[in-house]
């Protein structure tokens, strides 16, 4: 357990990350962290985390909580907003303020004209490419952002094509979408081969480096909701990109929903609903 001078300065400091949100959330003036252990336990239950992965952070709570903190005041929220089946953006006709229209004349290609990524998504898709074309890989971004408009037309597209059922294992309604937020790339030929291919390795071993990770992973399809796309990564930044493979096992979905969680505990440590 820290002292209590430095979990003073602690609480003060998550207060001061609360303008970091992409949404304004309702935010008591008392919803202090009674104890940071009792907070942490509560945010990892809240979360689902596994055991074995609860159990690790706990134990190294005093490297954790510190990089935990540095994530939190990272200006950009919607690095670390949870978009899932459940958790929609607000608006869910979001539009990101900063896209720019990716081209031919960077060290990655596209596969099609009229791509747009958020701004730090851009620049950190250039710095991977340019690493990837030392080691003779060339990466091709395929689909990235999609408005609420053109996902509406996408996941009609899929239920008409595959029916319901089929269509939730591997689109999302739009305002649920990764690709809204501009953050998020396709690369590659999006089939399942795309694993198998020199890029898709490269990705799979280097992505977390430059901030990227792969949204939906083999094995994970409860959690996530998605069946595994080996080509979806999604830009989070490198700090949480790190913490996400070092206290999460490298699972997204996980590390995501327990920043969610964390955030979203009051005083009385009650879970998000």
């Amino acid at each position: 357990m820290l002292p209590r001078m430095r979990w003073m300065s602690f609480a003060l400091a998550l207060v001061l990350t609360a303008c970091t949100r992409p949404a304004p959330r309702a935010a008591e003036a008392g919803a202090l962290v009674r104890s940071g252990n009792e907070r942490l336990r509560a945010a990892l239950e809240a979360a689902a985390i596994p055991d074995a992965l609860a159990a690790a952070v706990l134990r190294a709570e005093d490297a954790f909580l510190p990089e935990l903190l540095a994530i939190l005041a990272e200006r950009d929220g919607y690095q670390r907003l949870l978009v899932d089946k459940q958790h929609p953006l607000e608006p869910q006709q979001y539009v990101p303020p900063d896209l720019v229209e990716l081209t031919n004349e960077g060290a990655f290609r596209i596969g099609r004209q009229g791509l747009l990524l958020r701004l730090p998504a851009a620049e950190a898709l250039q710095e991977m490419a340019e690493e990837a074309l030392k080691d003779g890989i060339v990466l091709v971004a395929s689909s990235t952002y999609r408005s609420y408009e053109y996902q509406l037309e996408v996941y009609a597209r899929n239920v008409r094509e595959n029916g319901r059922d089929q269509a939730d294992r591997e689109s999302s309604r739009a305002g649920y979408s990764q690709h809204q937020t501009g953050l998020a790339v396709d690369f590659g030929s999006i089939t399942d081969a795309y694993a198998g291919t020199p890029a898709g390795r490269w990705l799979s071993a280097n992505a977390g480096r430059f901030g990227w990770s792969l949204s939906f992973p083999d094995g994970y399809e409860e959690l996530t909701g998605y069946r595994w796309e080996c080509w979806h990564y999604r830009y989070v930044g490198k700090p949480l990109a790190r913490f996400i493979d070092a206290w999460f096992a490298g699972v997204q979905q996980y590390g995501l929903r327990f920043v969610y969680e964390w955030e979203g505990l009051s005083d009385g440590l009650e879970a998000r609903p």
